[in-house]
């Protein structure tokens, strides 16, 4: 089975990386930059509009 994984990217730092959408939260609920702790919804981290399907593909 291949993991599957979202790109975030802080609209704050910049900083981008990767985590498992299975990790992350609701799209709709807070999130916080693991760099600069900048608080936003998890839906304005997504790197893509793709990355963000998936992520509520995970949440159903």
């Amino acid at each position: 089975m291949v993991e599957a994984f979202v790109r975030l990217v802080c609209p704050e730092c910049d900083k981008d990386w990767e985590e498992a959408p299975t990790d992350l939260p609701s799209h709709r609920k807070n999130f916080s930059c693991p760099d600069c702790h900048a608080t936003r919804r998890l839906a304005e981290f997504m790197r893509t509009e793709r990355d963000l399907e998936l992520v509520k593909q995970f949440e159903e």
